[in-house]
């Protein structure tokens, strides 16, 4: 959406500007031209942005409700450790099982260092702080596997520090809570 409304934005400047070259001497009032363009347009702009970020920004809070599923996630130097509340005696190494198509809210936080919990493709990076607990909302639209990393220089071996997130579709992730599937 941002792409779209930059380019838009980009093709009326550079179309004004052409304009500018061409127009006959006196063929516009500056003064009309400038509270216009140079104040009404960006603010018109900004406001549609905001609006639009903070209903977009809405949904990505973690709230309660039914549908959503809680996953406590934990850094250590080099792996990612996941407890499910639906399944608490499901415990999983470097892999995040979630349920496609349901927000999911992965309580992060570290037992050593600072660490960066990061899936790109489903959600923005937070950190995980020894003692503290962050929350993440993320939430995968179709099932599928998506990569996840730690982004914050931990040490030796941060590089390698990733795991993955699988997403399921609603049966198979009753048979993971259930423990049919690893």
């Amino acid at each position: 959406m941002l792409l779209i409304g930059a380019t838009l934005i980009f093709g009326f400047v550079a179309g004004l500007i052409a304009w500018g070259w061409r127009r006959p001497p006196g063929a516009v009032n500056e003064r009309g031209f400038v509270i216009g363009l140079g104040l009404v347009f960006p603010v018109v702009v900004l406001l549609a942005l905001l609006a639009y970020g903070l209903v977009i920004g809405e949904r990505l809070l973690p709230r309660a409700a039914p549908e959503v599923v809680r996953v406590a996630a934990e850094g250590r130097q080099w792996a990612w450790r996941f407890r499910y509340e639906d399944a608490p005696e499901r415990e999983t190494e470097n892999v995040l099982h979630i349920p496609a198509g349901r927000p999911v809210d992965v309580a992060i936080t570290s037992v050593d260092v600072i660490h960066s919990f990061w899936v790109p493709r489903l959600a923005g990076k937070l950190d995980a702080v020894p003692g503290h607990v962050n929350t993440l909302r993320i939430e995968a639209y179709e099932p599928g596997r998506f990569a996840g990393l730690g982004a914050e220089f931990n040490g030796r071996g941060y590089r390698a520090h990733r795991f993955e997130v699988v997403a399921h579709e609603e049966a198979a992730w009753q048979a993971f809570l259930r423990g049919e599937t690893p």
